[in-house]
């Protein structure tokens, strides 16, 4: 009996690990994806890395490694950016990279912003976007 027992947990701790390095390996692919769009969108709109962490209320350095994928990028940090970017938080977990794309066509560029205008920025384009999405529920 105690020898079944003790098979049975170590695949219980052999299934442990493997779901772990799954979901770990899951992470990384998020959070390389999730870089990749921030960066796409950020050089689209003309921000620097600097500006953005401003922004966001981080370290450059921190805002690099969200960037790189290198740090998993808190879930308050990406609404931010999304409300600055004008677009649907959905977008930077987007795999495909021609929806990215085509987001990048509506990038808002100006020069010298600081954080205080961002934020103004980020406030229109939330007005924008809710705009539309009634627009999208009352079928206009």
């Amino acid at each position: 009996m105690w020898s079944n027992i003790s098979i049975f947990l170590w695949q219980k701790r052999s299934f442990s690990k493997k779901l772990c390095i799954f979901a770990t390996e899951k992470m990384k692919k998020m959070n390389t994806i999730t870089g990749r769009n921030l960066k796409a969108l950020r050089e689209a709109n003309g921000y620097t890395q600097e500006k953005m962490a401003e922004y966001l209320g981080v370290g450059r350095s921190a805002y690099a490694n969200y960037e790189a994928g290198k740090r998993e990028t808190p879930l308050e940090v990406l609404q931010k950016a999304a409300d600055l970017f004008g677009c649907e938080l959905a977008l930077l977990f987007e795999e495909d990279e021609t929806a990215v794309r085509n987001m990048l066509v509506c990038a808002f560029r100006a020069d010298d912003l600081n954080a205080d205008d961002m934020r103004e920025v980020a406030s229109f384009k939330c007005v924008v976007m809710n705009y539309l999405k009634m627009e999208r529920l009352l079928g206009k």
